[in-house]
Protein backbone atom coordinates (compact mmCIF):
# COMPACT_ATOMS: atom_id res chain seq x y z
CA UNK A 1 0.00 0.00 0.00
CA UNK A 2 1.36 3.40 -0.92
CA UNK A 3 1.00 6.48 1.21
CA UNK A 4 -1.62 8.98 0.09
CA UNK A 5 -0.30 11.96 -1.82
CA UNK A 6 -0.39 15.23 0.03
CA UNK A 7 -0.24 18.67 -1.46
CA UNK A 8 2.51 20.85 -0.07
CA UNK A 9 1.84 24.56 0.10
CA UNK A 10 4.84 26.38 -1.25
CA UNK A 11 3.54 29.94 -1.50
CA UNK A 12 2.96 31.96 1.61
CA UNK A 13 1.93 35.57 1.69
CA UNK A 14 4.62 37.36 3.74
CA UNK A 15 3.71 39.50 6.73
CA UNK A 16 4.75 43.13 6.58
CA UNK A 17 6.94 44.49 9.35
CA UNK A 18 5.52 46.82 11.99
CA UNK A 19 7.58 49.65 10.50
CA UNK A 20 6.00 48.98 7.10
CA UNK A 21 2.39 48.88 8.32
CA UNK A 22 2.72 51.92 10.61
CA UNK A 23 5.05 54.07 8.51
CA UNK A 24 5.48 57.53 10.09
CA UNK A 25 3.33 56.47 13.06
CA UNK A 26 6.10 54.09 14.21
CA UNK A 27 7.46 56.47 16.85
CA UNK A 28 9.91 55.46 19.60
CA UNK A 29 6.95 54.99 21.99
CA UNK A 30 5.25 52.69 19.46
CA UNK A 31 8.52 50.81 18.95
CA UNK A 32 8.68 50.12 22.69
CA UNK A 33 5.05 48.97 22.83
CA UNK A 34 4.96 47.07 19.52
CA UNK A 35 8.46 45.72 18.74
CA UNK A 36 9.09 44.87 15.11
CA UNK A 37 9.01 41.09 15.42
CA UNK A 38 8.06 38.74 12.61
CA UNK A 39 5.97 35.79 13.75
CA UNK A 40 7.13 32.34 12.64
CA UNK A 41 4.10 31.98 10.34
CA UNK A 42 2.99 33.47 7.04
CA UNK A 43 -0.24 35.42 6.64
CA UNK A 44 -3.23 33.59 8.17
CA UNK A 45 -5.47 31.36 6.09
CA UNK A 46 -9.08 32.07 5.20
CA UNK A 47 -10.93 34.54 7.39
CA UNK A 48 -8.38 34.69 10.22
CA UNK A 49 -6.58 37.87 11.22
CA UNK A 50 -3.22 38.17 12.96
CA UNK A 51 -2.93 40.74 15.75
CA UNK A 52 0.08 41.84 17.80
CA UNK A 53 -0.73 42.84 21.37
CA UNK A 54 0.93 45.77 23.11
CA UNK A 55 3.82 44.82 25.40
CA UNK A 56 3.00 45.16 29.09
CA UNK A 57 4.61 48.03 30.96
CA UNK A 58 7.67 47.12 33.04
CA UNK A 59 7.81 50.42 34.96
CA UNK A 60 4.85 52.53 36.09
CA UNK A 61 4.56 56.20 35.14
CA UNK A 62 5.82 57.00 38.65
CA UNK A 63 8.98 54.93 38.10
CA UNK A 64 7.94 51.90 40.15
CA UNK A 65 9.08 48.56 38.73
CA UNK A 66 6.06 46.38 37.93
CA UNK A 67 6.46 42.80 39.21
CA UNK A 68 6.71 40.00 36.61
CA UNK A 69 3.45 38.41 37.79
CA UNK A 70 1.57 41.65 37.14
CA UNK A 71 3.29 42.01 33.75
CA UNK A 72 2.12 38.49 32.82
CA UNK A 73 -1.42 39.34 33.96
CA UNK A 74 -1.39 42.48 31.83
CA UNK A 75 0.03 40.57 28.83
CA UNK A 76 -2.99 38.29 28.71
CA UNK A 77 -5.57 41.00 29.55
CA UNK A 78 -4.30 43.48 26.96
CA UNK A 79 -6.82 44.25 24.29
CA UNK A 80 -5.14 47.05 22.32
CA UNK A 81 -3.86 45.25 19.27
CA UNK A 82 -2.08 46.12 16.05
CA UNK A 83 -3.44 44.32 12.99
CA UNK A 84 -0.46 42.71 11.29
CA UNK A 85 -2.14 40.61 8.57
CA UNK A 86 -5.51 39.34 7.41
CA UNK A 87 -6.40 36.16 5.55
CA UNK A 88 -7.46 36.29 1.91
CA UNK A 89 -11.10 35.49 2.76
CA UNK A 90 -11.44 37.91 5.68
CA UNK A 91 -14.51 40.13 5.37
CA UNK A 92 -16.05 37.86 2.73
CA UNK A 93 -19.34 35.94 2.86
CA UNK A 94 -18.51 32.39 3.96
CA UNK A 95 -21.03 30.78 1.58
CA UNK A 96 -20.57 32.84 -1.58
CA UNK A 97 -17.06 34.27 -1.22
CA UNK A 98 -18.42 37.73 -2.05
CA UNK A 99 -16.95 40.68 -0.11
CA UNK A 100 -19.06 41.95 2.78
CA UNK A 101 -21.43 44.74 1.79
CA UNK A 102 -19.90 47.09 4.39
CA UNK A 103 -16.37 46.20 3.26
CA UNK A 104 -13.40 45.43 5.47
CA UNK A 105 -13.71 46.48 9.08
CA UNK A 106 -9.95 46.83 9.58
CA UNK A 107 -6.64 46.01 7.92
CA UNK A 108 -2.89 45.85 8.52
CA UNK A 109 -1.69 48.93 10.39
CA UNK A 110 -5.01 49.53 12.16
CA UNK A 111 -5.37 49.31 15.92
CA UNK A 112 -8.40 47.47 17.23
CA UNK A 113 -9.77 46.25 20.51
CA UNK A 114 -9.35 42.50 20.46
CA UNK A 115 -11.19 39.89 22.52
CA UNK A 116 -9.68 39.41 25.96
CA UNK A 117 -10.25 35.68 25.77
CA UNK A 118 -10.36 33.42 22.76
CA UNK A 119 -8.36 33.29 19.62
CA UNK A 120 -5.13 31.39 19.19
CA UNK A 121 -2.43 33.15 21.23
CA UNK A 122 1.29 32.58 21.01
CA UNK A 123 4.39 34.37 22.27
CA UNK A 124 7.73 35.18 20.66
CA UNK A 125 10.64 35.63 23.07
CA UNK A 126 12.65 38.77 22.39
CA UNK A 127 15.78 37.09 23.72
CA UNK A 128 15.99 39.35 26.75
CA UNK A 129 14.73 36.68 29.12
CA UNK A 130 11.72 38.61 30.36
CA UNK A 131 10.11 40.20 27.30
CA UNK A 132 7.78 38.28 25.02
CA UNK A 133 5.63 39.61 22.20
CA UNK A 134 2.13 38.13 22.20
CA UNK A 135 0.26 37.51 18.97
CA UNK A 136 -3.34 36.35 18.57
CA UNK A 137 -5.19 34.90 15.60
CA UNK A 138 -8.89 35.79 15.60
CA UNK A 139 -11.81 35.43 13.22
CA UNK A 140 -12.41 38.60 11.22
CA UNK A 141 -15.79 39.21 12.90
CA UNK A 142 -14.28 38.87 16.41
CA UNK A 143 -12.60 42.28 16.28
CA UNK A 144 -14.50 44.40 18.83
CA UNK A 145 -13.96 48.03 17.75
CA UNK A 146 -11.43 50.35 16.13
CA UNK A 147 -9.08 52.21 18.45
CA UNK A 148 -9.61 55.86 17.54
CA UNK A 149 -7.41 57.33 20.27
CA UNK A 150 -3.87 56.57 21.34
CA UNK A 151 -3.48 52.75 21.65
CA UNK A 152 -0.68 53.28 24.18
CA UNK A 153 -3.03 54.84 26.74
CA UNK A 154 -5.62 52.05 26.82
CA UNK A 155 -5.77 50.27 30.15
CA UNK A 156 -7.45 46.92 30.68
CA UNK A 157 -9.22 46.51 34.00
Amino acid sequence: MTAPKTKTITKFKPIASVAEVLGDRYTPAMQAAFPDVLPPYGAPFGYLCLLQLRLPLTVSRGGIIIPELEQDNERYRTQAALVRAIGSQAFHDRATGEPWVEGSWYGPGDFIRSPQYGGDRFDIDLGTGDKRVTFVLIKDADGIAPVTGDPLTIKTS
